[in-house]
């Protein structure tokens, strides 16, 4: 009981010493120490309110012209099955005739994961850390053409044929059974600028990203990685970089993915006769 009371008394204390930690409870605290040690890297991030958007890129001094532009299709079940079962299936194109593809898992325990998957260079297991939440996915990532991802999505060749035997062998472990690649339909594309900058008044780099959706609505996030050991300074110094920047941390439970799988799920049910 002694032994609780001083962990329960320590995990108070670092939400004291650290303001990033504040919105959390004690037990949400005591859930991301254990999420970071499982954890190769952490990102925290902000998602920008729309009206606030263009005061926020000429704040930091980004410069939108060296913003990339890239293209994101997701796929799933007409259902969205995967997306219920906290799996993601994504290919992106990106400028130069250069794309990558995901098959990540979202939530996961990192403690379950297995020692020789984390041993591939291709696999990461990150913590989102977010005002409103947070989050720990394990991605396995594999590389293709532009042209590849264009070809898969025009119908001339088999989703499977963008990943990886260790990304297929990944999916096949962990989709809903009898949820095969060739039972999922193509979500997209998306449209989005991705930019990184190197902000005077902040000792590392940030990555802002505009998703543009099919409706007209967009996210604008801000992010910035650390590893594991520097995730509570590097907060405090993030809020504060956000602060200075006059970037309010609003909580939000909305996220990139999220708003596209929620757009996708409308627009599918919207486009079924009606009974």
């Amino acid at each position: 009981m002694k032994a609780k009371k001083n962990a329960k008394s320590k995990q108070t204390k670092v939400a004291a010493q650290h303001p990033s930690t504040s919105i959390y409870s004690d037990q949400e605290i005591a859930k991301i120490m254990k999420l970071i040690k499982g954890s190769g890297s952490i990102e925290l991030k902000v998602v920008v309110p729309v009206p606030d958007h263009r005061a926020t890129v000429e704040s930091i001094g980004l410069d939108p012209v060296e913003a990339q532009p890239r293209q994101a299709y997701f796929f799933d079940t007409t259902d969205f099955a995967l997306n219920r079962a906290g799996v993601v299936v994504r290919a992106r194109r990106i400028q130069g005739g250069r794309a990558d593809t995901v098959i990540k898992l979202r939530p996961v325990d990192p403690s379950t994961i297995d020692r020789d998957l984390r041993r591939s260079d291709s696999f990461k297991v990150e913590l989102d850390a977010m005002p409103g939440g947070f989050v720990c996915s394990a991605s396995l990532k594999g590389r293709c053409t532009g042209q590849e991802v264009l070809d898969v999505t025009a119908g001339a060749a088999p989703l499977r044929s963008l990943f990886s035997k260790e990304q297929l062998a990944y999916y096949a472990k962990h989709a809903p059974a009898r949820i095969s690649l060739e039972s999922l339909v193509v979500l997209g594309p998306t449209y989005l600028l991705k930019a990184k900058h190197n902000p005077k008044n902040f000792n590392r780099g940030i990555v802002v990203e505009m998703w543009l959706y099919p409706d007209g609505s967009r996210i604008l996030e801000i992010s910035t990685k650390c590893l594991p050991e520097e995730a509570f300074q590097t907060g405090v110094e993030f809020k504060a970089y956000l602060a200075n920047s006059g970037i309010s941390m609003i909580e939000s439970d909305q996220t990139k993915t999220k708003a596209a799988m929620e757009y996708f799920k409308t627009k599918l049910e919207s486009d079924r006769p009606a009974q």
